[in-house]
């Protein structure tokens, strides 16, 4: 009979972290080629130390979404491994091993870390528990397959011997990976779809997590920026007198196109920031505002467009039925993160080293090597859980600025935003505007157009994404619209805002065609005079998922129950980062135009749920941004400006404003699909639709405008 014995341990290298729940988070990455000495690391996502200390590698990053929990325990599903005995570590910035599958890059957005990862890290944790399955058989002498493994550990079934993987390690990493490995059976799972607590979670609670913000590398000084208000305006002329008479405050930073205050504490920076005297020149964009951007856009959405998907003939079928279109339009919005964007930069003479939580490390990196003229090699990317990041932090600006600041900065500086420079610097979620026709014909929809106008984010943020013409993300959620339209075309209008720079902002592309196809299926459904359910149902035969969870939502939410005066329901029904989803919002408006949304309840069928738990929460988190951004978000522009500058202008939902919220899982058998930003998709649609049925009154455009529900201005 074989020991651990047989298999000699190596002490492996001592590593600093921080404890949660037994499982270790690093903000730090250990490259793979430092595995130690008789390890075993099969794949870029998991090593097993001779200790038996098993590190699992995160290829996604960690933002509030709960990833890191799901990701661990998919891998440790399939490898067997001790689940409260893990180390979790972020992958470093290496697009060899660790881009997104779906996206071709080290991206985490698009709700798509666990479905792209979904079959890639099975298949990882499957291959490491293969092989030390192996080395262990092979060590006792025994076939193959009379072992199993579980909970860290080797077993032979008919004695109940048992080794641990770190026993195992050195054996194993001789081993050839097997070209083929048999994936467990989902009747087999014990970590998947039970719902865990999440790793992160006391931490975050105790203060031991480290965000970007918090990293604190000796020597550090901080600094706070002031760019230009006006897009693309450079400085003139500062007067730093004033700032410098503030104690502790260091240095100031001129640029060409922001200038900074340097301090000994972020206190000092922001009051060294405010005694500045700067005399900008505003430039070109000085004349901008939201009324030539809408005016503009309207323009370009009456010229026909790029055919992105068509089937039959939409323009005869328009003739044949009772025609109806619409317009529906979305402004501006800023993301607003809690963690006010952050990054720390240390300069030195032919290296710099970065600490940030970013959603694109290797695309900061590379960033920051062309800004400073270094080689890509010589950037150090020290990664950290971030507080937020609904697309912002899939933009490397914040590094850039930060590492031009810090090359006139001795030793290392962690420059901070402050919220107004957050808010009126973002990288803001485009304008749109959808023009949608259909004609009915015996109670359905006879042909369909939808014309969708709007800035190509991919055009700029993955050129190989935006081909003939056509947005892959502008057009997302409408191409594959799920209801049984024999005739339809989808084109889509490029139409870039001047100076506003625009970006993803949480839901991306379905965010603007989510909200005008279900505005618009409400507005037909009424037209034909039909029950906005039943409309949707007779049109849903050749997608039974989705059919499933408009049935199980109007049951659950008392669809057709009675409601007060000026009270309504409304629903929602989309296919959107390949799960299914309905929502109903039951919401009030009173004689004012005031809103307010008593419940919510959305029926969702995601595939199979990873941790039931985190899917909850991201789907309440989804639906409170959504309404958010329904009841109050908009970002105008006035000579060039942005003029929100706060929450009290850029108006969060606040706590007591918060509907009941429930949320309903379908049990499914299917690959997991994306559930971060169903809910915020879900929420306007779902809200609008129930102001008309509890007014009367049709809001094609967001935000809710409270003078037009309380009639003192016209629709």
């Amino acid at each position: 009979m074989s020991s651990a014995a047989d298999f000699p341990e190596i002490s492996r290298r001592n590593l600093l972290g921080t404890t949660v729940a037994g499982i270790a988070l690093y903000s730090f990455h250990l490259p793979l080629a430092q595995a130690a000495p008789g390890s075993f690391a099969p794949n870029a996502f998991i090593r097993v130390a001779s200790d038996g200390q098993v590190a699992l590698v995160m290829p996604q990053v960690e933002m509030g979404q709960g990833v890191y929990t799901s990701i661990a325990m998919i891998m440790a599903e399939e490898l067997d491994a001790d689940f409260a005995h893990l180390t979790l570590e972020h992958a470093p910035p290496d697009e060899a091993h660790y881009a997104n599958p779906m996206l071709g890059i080290q991206a985490t957005g698009n709700s798509n870390s666990i479905r792209a990862f979904w079959k890639p890290l099975r298949t990882a944790g499957a291959t490491a528990r293969a092989m030390l399955v192996l080395a262990a058989a092979r060590g006792w002498g025994v076939d193959v397959a009379s072992c199993s493994a579980a909970n860290g550990q080797v077993i032979h079934n008919s004695t109940g011997r048992k080794l641990g993987y770190g026993a195992l390690a050195s054996r194993a990493a001789g081993l050839t990976p097997p070209a083929n490995v048999t994936l467990k059976d989902p009747r087999d799972f014990t970590l998947i779809g039970k719902p865990l607590k999440r790793l992160d979670t006391p931490d975050k609670v105790n203060g031991r997590a480290i965000y970007g913000i918090d990293a604190i590398p000796p020597g550090v000084k901080f600094a706070t920026l002031a760019a230009s208000p006006v897009f693309g305006g450079k400085i003139a002329h500062v007067d730093d007198s004033g700032a410098k008479a503030i104690p502790g405050v260091r240095q100031v930073v001129v640029l060409d196109d922001l200038v900074a205050v340097v301090g000994d504490h972020m206190w000092a920076a922001k009051k060294g920031l405010a005694a500045l005297t700067i005399t900008w020149n505003s430039g070109a964009n000085a004349h901008v505002d939201s009324r030539s951007i809408w005016n503009d856009i309207r323009q370009a959405s009456s010229q026909k467009g790029v055919v992105a998907k068509a089937a039959g003939d939409a323009d005869k079928a328009l003739t044949d039925g009772d025609k109806m279109d619409a317009a529906y339009e979305l402004p501006f919005l800023a993301h607003a993160t809690m963690e006010p964007l952050n990054c720390t930069v240390h300069v030195m003479a032919d290296s710099c080293e970065l600490w940030i939580g970013t959603q694109i490390i290797a695309r900061v990196q590379s960033s920051v090597a062309k800004a400073l003229g270094l080689p890509v090699e010589k950037i150090t990317v020290h990664q950290h859980l971030i507080g937020g990041g609904f697309g912002r932090r899939l933009e490397p600006d914040m590094a850039i600025k930060a590492a031009r600041i810090a090359q006139h900065v001795d030793g290392p500086v962690k420059v901070v935003y402050t919220r107004e420079e957050d808010i009126q610097h973002d990288i803001y979620r485009p304008v749109y505007r959808d023009l949608l026709a259909a004609s009915l014909k015996d109670g359905k929809i006879n042909g369909w157009i939808h014309r969708i106008t709007g800035a190509a984010i991919m055009a700029r943020f993955l050129p190989p994404a935006y081909q003939h013409g056509i947005d892959v993300d502008a057009v997302d959620s409408a191409i594959d619209i799920p209801y049984d339209i024999p005739n339809k075309r989808i084109e889509y209008v490029r139409r870039e805002p001047p100076a506003v720079p625009t970006g993803f902002w949480r839901g991306v592309g379905p965010n603007n065609n989510v909200f005008a196809i279900e505005s618009f299926m409400d507005e037909l459904a009424h037209r034909a005079g039909k029950d906005p359910v039943a409309f949707r149902l007779a049109m849903l035969e050749g997608v039974p998922r989705l059919k499933s969870v408009v049935q199980l939502a109007a049951q659950k939410s008392g669809w057709g129950g009675a409601l007060p005066a000026r009270t309504g329901r409304g629903i929602a029904a989309q296919v959107s980062f390949a799960s299914f989803i309905a929502t109903v919002c039951e919401a009030e408006a009173d004689e004012n135009g005031e809103v307010k949304v008593h419940r919510i309840t959305s029926v969702v069928d995601t595939g199979i749920a990873v941790n039931p738990d985190t899917i909850v929460a991201q789907l309440q988190g989804g639906l409170i941004f959504g309404l958010t951004a329904a009841l109050f978000g908009e970002i105008t522009v006035a000579e060039g400006r942005v003029q929100q500058s706060n929450f009290n202008d850029y108006r969060m939902l606040r706590i007591n404003e918060v509907p009941k919220i429930e949320v309903h899982l379908v049990k499914s058998g299917e690959a997991p699909g994306g559930i971060g930003e169903t809910g915020t998709t879900a929420a306007p649609p779902a809200l609008g639709n129930a102001l008309y049925a509890a007014t009367g009154v049709r809001l094609r455009r967001l935000p809710i405008d409270r003078d037009v529900l309380a009639g003192r201005r016209p629709a």
